[in-house]
């Protein structure tokens, strides 16, 4: 039976309430996404918390540094980046669905906030930059972005337009 990092025993802390407890770690967590950008398989989340406790329950507090990947809602490269999160949670023997965590007799499971926090820390609409313009409208089907030389690259041609190119607008008798 392996140990589960996020597990703490804190039968210690419990004994003396106020007291705190560093806890500083890295996982790996599987399984953790949204539709615009996920947490790489295999992964380190770092986490830089703070274990209080408090009559009935535990605070937790810190930052969770996660790196994820997505793509440019601009331009549709793909972009790795990390978000730091900062948590302050409270762990109830009695939770409250919503509001605050379970908390063991002397352990307590941080991978509930933990998933919890990253989730939500992940972005709706990642860019690559900040200055980031997306991709020329005429070259869209190439992919090609804005800010590269449009020259360099050749759109195809949308065969449903090709009859217009032999339109000739100019009269017979207007030659000035």
């Amino acid at each position: 039976m392996t140990a589960k990092p996020l597990v703490i025993g804190i039968a210690d802390l419990r004994r003396s309430p106020g007291t705190r407890r560093k806890v500083e770690r890295s996982v790996e967590l599987k399984g953790l996404g949204i539709t615009t950008a996920v947490v790489p398989e295999g992964a380190e989340i770092s986490l830089e918390l703070t274990l209080e406790t408090m009559l009935p329950g535990l605070v937790a507090s810190g930052t969770i540094t996660v790196p994820w990947e997505g793509e440019c809602r601009r331009c549709l490269i793909p972009v790795r980046a990390e978000s730091i999160v900062e948590v302050r949670e409270i762990f109830d023997p009695r939770p409250i669905d919503g509001e605050t965590y379970p908390l063991g007799e002397d352990l307590v499971n941080l991978e509930p906030m933990i998933r919890d926090a990253v989730l939500l820390a992940l972005p709706l609409a990642p860019l690559c930059g900040p200055d980031c313009l997306g991709p020329a409208p005429d070259l869209f089907p190439t992919g090609v972005a804005e800010d590269e030389d449009p020259a360099a690259v050749v759109a195809p041609a949308d065969p449903r337009w090709a009859a217009l190119a032999d339109l000739n607008f100019d009269s017979p008798g207007d030659e000035d």
